[in-house]
């Protein structure tokens, strides 16, 4: 069997694992590339996922760095089946929908700007009418029910402990060389979440593909990171300003709530201080878990056998629409507003910051990873400003970093679910994680339990064959595709005209001289000619 590595290779986002074998092509996820914007560009190198020839996708889980590029697939030819949980599908009909929009309404926004400039108009990634095909070809399959896409391949979902319906992911291969097991961890879990059962336990496989994402530490311990986001709710309460929390719609949304609820339970929720859920997504997304209670963990539901609901508060406040959402920035006094995207790089959460990341008796609780390249990083990693829809917006606010609310495992927790394994051959695949933690968790796992691992590449290609080495190449026609030198030369040449016309504008407007500017202007068009008559 053939697997090429078309996203989460070094990097967190964009997971998608192709595979070949027996004359048919599948993947395991299609998930958007998110972070800066080299790898954003992925997204539209969709050429590389061949989607007209790929039989069926395998998804893990709903987040959309695992599923956001399914519409996208659909809109250059894709027509097979999409397999996931119940749940999973579920929570897709919200996300696919919801990144269709956005990828619209970006669109539109460009192309304001492009008219401007006499450019080219660009077309969105995907559209609503994608989305909807999309979710017409899912077809869902329940946890330990082992089904056959086609007779040589056994698929089995296992709970992986994630979020609601996540899964890892074994395969059966049955090939000329005899029978292989792969497995693949999507996004794994920890014990002991609220709401969401503990992963599940797999013992075999010849080949396993795991997350890396914590892979070089671990969480804090849940109930201290409760502790913390109460410090943070007491810190601007006392102020009389905001706890801005930046969370994703699907999972952390939900945990946050439920810690809000049991905080409430405990006396460290003021009565007077309103809880905004604004996210449409995340509304939407709170309604679908209370569609599956069976999924949830044993203490769950014992809360919803006595009669409450922990995803409620006395002082809960949804606000769907754009209005609602507006008028949380014109209401005075404290107030916890739970907002998406998790990574502060779209969404009503950039509106929130705008109006409070400024504001020393602010906080801004961030409870979910920060992928490089985004707002949410930066902040992170202690900017002093940031640019917010063309404002330079100073950071001011207290930050809180809490980690214990993550949903990936940590360290500690990857090693013991992984010592469960007993097939002393099986090969360790580190995927979805930054390449320094991968790096860190290889060693851990080379020097604890003997087992050979290997870090792919982006784009990389290896051929399994059980009981041989592996064999792996970089696809060179995807990872250095043809480039029109021409074209891009004489692109290189109006952007160059573009730019001594702005800085003839700028000296005659300002009354001064550009002399060191000019002169590196001309070095870089004597370079970039040079450059080109050598290729």
């Amino acid at each position: 069997m053939k697997i090429q590595f078309l996203g989460a290779a070094r990097t967190v986002t964009g997971s998608c694992h192709m595979m070949e074998t027996g004359g048919h092509r599948f993947a395991v996820d299609c998930g958007m590339h998110q972070g800066n914007t080299e790898i954003e560009k992925r997204n539209h190198d969709t050429w590389k996922y061949k989607p007209a020839e790929v039989d069926f996708f395998l998804i893990t889980h709903a987040h959309i760095d695992h599923s956001g590029l399914l519409p996208r697939m659909v809109h250059d030819g894709f027509k097979g089946p999409i397999y996931c949980t119940p749940p999973t599908r579920d929570l897709l009909e919200i996300m696919l929908r919801d990144s269709a929009h956005i990828q619209v309404m970006e669109a539109e926004w460009r192309n304001k700007k492009s008219q401007r400039f006499g450019k080219e108009l660009t077309q969105p990634l995907y559209t609503m009418a994608d989305a909807e095909k999309t979710l017409s070809l899912i077809e869902a399959v329940e946890y330990n029910k082992p089904f056959n896409p086609f007779p040589e391949l056994t698929v089995n979902y296992m709970d992986a402990g994630h979020i609601l319906g996540s899964a890892f992911i074994e395969l059966r291969v049955q090939e000329e060389g005899g029978e292989f097991k792969a497995v693949f961890s999507g996004d794994l879990g920890r014990p002991d979440q609220l709401m969401i059962k503990d992963p599940s336990i797999i013992k075999n496989a010849n080949y396993l593909f795991m997350e890396s994402t914590y892979g070089d530490r671990d969480h804090k311990n849940k109930t201290h990171s409760r502790e913390e986001l109460a410090q943070a709710i007491a810190y601007s309460y006392a102020k009389g300003e905001k706890v801005i929390i930046p969370a994703f719609a699907v999972e952390r949304t939900q945990e946050i709530l439920y810690s809000l609820y049991l905080l409430e339970k405990e006396g460290k929720l003021p009565k007077d201080m309103p809880v905004y859920v604004d996210s449409p997504m995340a509304i939407r997304a709170t309604e679908v878990f209370r569609k599956f209670p069976k999924y949830f963990d044993e203490e769950t539901k014992a809360i919803l056998d006595a009669g409450e609901d922990p995803l409620d508060l006395s002082n809960l406040q949804f606000t769907p629409t754009t209005a609602q959402s507006q008028a949380i920035n014109l209401t005075g006094g404290p107030a916890v507003v739970i907002s998406a995207s998790g990574m502060c790089n779209a969404g009503r959460i950039k509106h929130h910051l705008r109006h409070n990341l400024w504001r020393p008796g602010a906080s801004v609780v961030f409870v979910g990873y920060q992928g490089k390249g985004t707002p949410g990083r930066r902040i992170v990693d202690g900017a002093e400003k940031i640019r917010i829809f063309g404002e330079d917006i100073a950071v001011k606010a207290k930050i809180f970093t809490i980690g214990g609310f993550s949903a990936h495992a940590g360290q500690s927790e990857i090693m013991q679910w992984l010592e469960h394994f007993t097939t002393p051959e099986m090969k360790v695949f580190l995927v979805h994680g930054e390449n320094k933690k991968q790096r860190t968790l290889a060693k851990l796992i080379e020097d604890k339990f003997k087992l050979e691992v290997h870090i792919p590449d982006y784009l990389e290609v290896c051929t399994m064959v059980p009981g041989q080495p592996l064999s792996t190449v970089v696809d060179e026609e995807a990872a250095h595709p043809h480039i029109d030198w021409e074209f891009l030369l004489g692109q290189t040449e109006a952007q160059l005209l573009t730019l001594r016309s702005r800085l003839d504008r700028f000296e005659k407007e300002h009354w001064i001289e550009q002399t060191d500017l000019r002169d590196r202007l001309l070095e870089i068009n004597k370079e970039l000619l040079e450059l080109a008559s050598e290729v």
